[in-house]
């Protein structure tokens, strides 16, 4: 197992521990509570192996997809929702949140071709569309083999692997897809859940993981991080400025550098199909949801601390992963809509600027 994995598995069982203590000591200050996107999932786990250590405090997190997640801090079950796929800002007033980016990486395609390694197989664009619409069915279809010359490539039927519930992750992938394939955003469009042309469902990212791992000839979808970890052969694939690139952290950070959250009123930016030679795709970010009143102020601030802590402190952790951090002036943003929104009750905040 390596050094990464075992990482993650020891965040994972501090997560379950967290559960095990129940919501009764959140207002204890001694836990906080969250539930949503499995993307960031990685490295909420070890952020909060080394929060935990430093504080005390436990960070109890439901990696259940980011539906899951908007449904639970709607339903007040959590002090934190996750989303991929950011709220629009109508609809963060109508229920009373507020969101902000914590952390962006790359959505990859990955296969189970045998003989493929990873970065071996290249994909255009509307052939990737074209795959999870289910109208190139064959790994040696002409579409496929015509920019993988030397690719060993089999007369074997695509099975295709998707989200089965309500993700960012799907969010992100399906935006892609529909700016990059007239006939995927006709046909399908995007968001959180689609009526997928073809294929089956796996439950997360980890779900989608699994089935790929586990089905010869298949393609899905997921977070890089849970593609690394699971030492899956990823898809290159061609960007905006016609490069066919790898998913790494430099070429995420080339799709991320282009963001400008300063005119993305609530924050509500998708960096997919971003322009720049170096750039991949399917970048994305995941946001943070809570209530701008707080009937517990001093848990929102435990959460609130918890996210600032990471923003401070988790910074080479999460390069380790190979996600992108959030730029210190988009910190600063952050922090201060924090300052300015974030009240309780009476209307004093519940954060202050260091």
């Amino acid at each position: 197992m390596s050094r990464r994995l075992k990482g993650l598995f020891r965040g994972v069982v501090l997560c379950a521990l967290g559960a095990v203590a129940g919501a009764a000591v959140a207002g204890g200050g001694t836990e906080i509570s969250g539930a949503g996107a499995t993307f960031p999932y990685p490295i909420y786990a070890k952020w909060a192996e080394a929060y935990y250590k430093a504080t005390g405090v436990r960070f109890n997190y439901q990696s259940i997809g980011s539906g899951g997640g908007i449904k639970q801090i709607k339903a007040r079950t959590v002090d934190f929702g996750a989303s991929d796929a950011p709220m629009k800002p109508a609809d963060l007033d109508r229920y009373g949140l507020i969101q902000w980016p914590q952390i962006m990486g790359g959505v990859v395609a990955v296969v189970n071709v045998p003989g493929v390694k990873a970065g071996e197989l290249k994909l255009p664009n509307a052939v990737l569309a074209d795959i999870f619409l289910g109208t190139v069915k064959r790994w040696n279809d002409p579409a496929i083999r015509s920019v993988n010359a030397g690719v060993e490539l089999p007369d074997k039927p695509i099975t295709v692997v998707h989200r089965a519930d309500g993700s960012g992750t799907t969010f992100i992938f399906t935006n892609y897809l529909s700016k990059v394939s007239p006939a995927w955003k006709a046909k399908v469009g995007f968001g959180k859940a689609v009526a997928w042309p073809a294929g089956v469902g796996g439950k997360g990212n980890e779900g989608v993981a699994s089935y790929v791992r586990r089905i010869r000839y298949s393609i899905g979808y997921v977070e890089y991080a849970y593609a690394l970890q699971n030492h899956m052969a990823y898809v290159r694939l061609r960007n905006r400025a016609g490069r066919y690139v790898s998913p790494n952290s430099k070429t995420f950070q080339a799709a991320a550098a282009n963001a400008d959250w300063k005119d993305a009123p609530g924050y509500y930016l998708i960096l997919t199909d971003q322009p720049g030679a170096g750039s991949w795709p399917i970048t994305g970010a995941s946001f943070i949801l809570v209530y701008k009143t707080q009937s517990k102020p001093e848990v929102a601030r435990q959460v609130l601390k918890f996210f600032d802590w990471s923003y401070r402190h988790g910074l080479k952790m999460a390069e380790r992963l190979d996600y992108v951090p959030m730029p210190a002036k988009v910190v600063r943003m952050v922090e201060g809509t924090w300052a300015r929104e974030i009240k309780d009750r009476s209307g004093n905040p519940v954060w202050t600027l260091h």
